[in-house]
């Protein structure tokens, strides 16, 4: 296949145990599992893709297995020592026997990802061969940022912020909200905050090279797998994309169940 698109999801969530599971109510009041609404996502990122794009749900549990197969979705089994999404997706391609152009990894907690922001992310990477890993950056609203705000106010660990320098590569990712505002959501009529989209764009040889390195420091104290490539000098293109009309918002606490269906209600999703 041209392109594989891989849903890494645990059970063992420090925060949230058994979140793929987790339930959300669409517009019609219909409960679906997180891991449905992603394999949703995943399928609508399939269709605008195109061209040879494969599918797959990677986990090391029976419980999200079995509730990938009533949804029709494939599995690829994967070992309990994989420390976060890219090193459990870089070990399914192993174990799948699979060698793509472009690997994707689609969180599997991020079930509001709209198709494009795949499809931005795998034109990036067929216009610039050079790129080993890509990610989308989306500008926030004012109301995205202040529910940033809140969530640090409330002691939450939710959202991750980036920015970046002027040839389109982070700088850094964060859980705090960076730049720093000063508690502000809008500062001289724009917004400067972006929101780290959880999408992945790798070569595989660049999954190949991060599984070769050891977590440091800053991966550690951040709770964010991206930044062990940067600690290694491995630069990380960023995408900014639009979602106009949409909203965003990963999974990350129980308290942002509330929050995403009040999204999916307004998109009029099911």
């Amino acid at each position: 296949m041209e392109t594989v698109i891989i849903i890494p999801a645990r059970y063992a969530s420090t925060r949230y145990p058994g979140k793929p599971l987790a339930t959300l109510k669409g517009a019609n009041g219909v409960a679906r599992s997180l891991l449905e609404r992603s394999v949703i996502a995943g399928r609508r990122a399939v269709e605008e893709a195109g061209g040879r794009t494969g599918l797959y749900v990677a986990t090391d549990d029976a419980r999200i297995a079995a509730e990938a197969r009533r949804i029709g979705a494939e599995v690829i089994m994967t070992s309990v020592t994989a420390r976060n999404g890219t090193e459990r997706v870089a070990e399914a391609l192993q174990n799948a026997g699979l060698s793509p152009e472009i690997v994707i990894n689609l969180q599997g907690d991020a079930p509001l990802t709209p198709p494009h922001f795949v499809t931005a992310l795998i034109a990036h990477m067929r216009k610039n061969p050079g790129a080993g890993i890509a990610t989308p950056i989306l500008r926030c609203d004012a109301e995205a940022v202040q529910n940033f705000i809140a969530d640090r106010a409330a002691g939450r660990v939710g959202a991750t912020t980036v920015v970046a320098n002027q040839l389109g590569q982070a700088l850094y990712f964060s859980k705090e909200v960076i730049p720093f505002t000063n508690g502000q959501g809008v500062v001289a009529g724009e917004v400067p905050v972006f929101h780290h989209v959880g999408l992945y764009a790798y070569r595989p040889a660049a999954l190949a090279a991060y599984g070769s390195w050891q977590p440091g420091p800053l991966e550690s104290l951040e709770g964010l797998e991206q930044l062990r490539f940067l600690e290694n000098g491995h630069p990380v293109d960023v995408v900014e994309v639009t979602a106009p009309g949409a909203k965003f918002w990963e999974l990350n606490n129980p308290s942002d169940v509330a929050l995403i269906e009040g999204y999916l209600a307004r998109m009029g999703e099911d």
